[in-house]
């Protein structure tokens, strides 16, 4: 199996909608042991999101802002496994004044707050947890959302997402040595509870339903999830610094997909 024996965190499991809980489902599946986290109210929903893995993984305290709350899961990691293949960093929160048209008007404090959580905690966290990744050595994945372009209503998230992307590669060079990997994967827009505070989220949708020449389905977060997995396993063991587009194509289209011609009919017929 792809991750048989593999110890990873996975970080961001709200509902089984999320494409972390996808991610450990399919890890589970994959023969690895995992163990997820939450904190505050939140908690209760991974709790809650846990009883629908087999086996239930334990769920630790982890608010990625706080350093002593990193510190701690570093030492139960310590305690219960001795080392961490893989990290999920699947965390992301800007305030509403942030999103939507906030662009010119968010204050510091809340734009402040998008940052930390969105784009320094990738760095803090896998900072914290350097030592145990570099037993294995382990692998760093982070979830992200294409920063090439300026999103409608994606504003300061898209600037974090921009941040994001530039504090991985740098991530990659600094724990290359260590043997350590860290990638990034740039999904299309799923019915995830995070997607489900932006207002424009519709937009995004028609956008990928004329232009991805896979397809997209908004509703199915495995083929996101299996990524993930990829990633965290042995099988790139040269890659790292990247950002890897599961988006059905969108990202290298300059404009909708031309319908494929039924060869069948009239209009597509030679002579």
């Amino acid at each position: 199996m792809l991750l048989e024996g593999k110890k990873l965190l996975i970080t961001g499991v709200l509902d089984p909608r999320s494409i972390a809980f996808s991610a450990a489902r399919v890890a589970q599946e994959q023969g690895a042991e995992v163990v997820l986290t939450g904190f505050g109210r939140g908690r209760r929903l991974t709790e809650r999101a846990a009883g629908r893995l087999d086996p239930r993984p334990d769920v630790l305290e982890l608010d990625v802002t706080q350093p002593e709350h990193i510190a701690a899961v570093a030492a139960d990691l310590q305690a219960r496994w001795g080392r961490l293949d893989g990290l999920l960093h699947a965390i992301g929160f800007a305030p509403a004044s942030c999103l939507d048209g906030g662009f010119l008007t968010a204050s510091w404090e809340e734009v402040s707050t998008a940052l930390h959580v969105s784009t320094y905690s990738y760095t803090a966290l896998a900072a914290g947890l350097r030592d145990l990744l570099a037993v294995g050595p382990g692998a760093v994945v982070g979830l992200d959302f294409d920063a090439q372009v300026a999103w409608p209503g994606y504003d300061w998230m898209g600037v974090a997402k921009a941040g994001l992307e530039a504090a991985n590669r740098s991530l990659a060079r600094d724990l290359g040595p260590l043997g350590v990997r860290a990638n990034l994967v740039a999904a299309g827009p799923l019915h995830t509870m995070a997607a489900r505070s932006i207002g424009t989220i519709g937009a995004f949708e028609h956008m990928w339903n004329e232009r991805a020449p896979l397809g997209w389905d908004t509703r199915d977060p495995e083929p996101v999830g299996r990524t993930v997995c990829a990633l965290l396993s042995d099988w790139t063991p040269a890659v790292t610094g990247e950002v890897v587009h599961v988006d059905g194509g969108v990202h290298a289209m300059g404009g909708p997909v031309a319908p494929i011609a039924d060869p069948a009919s009239p209009a597509s017929s030679e002579g």
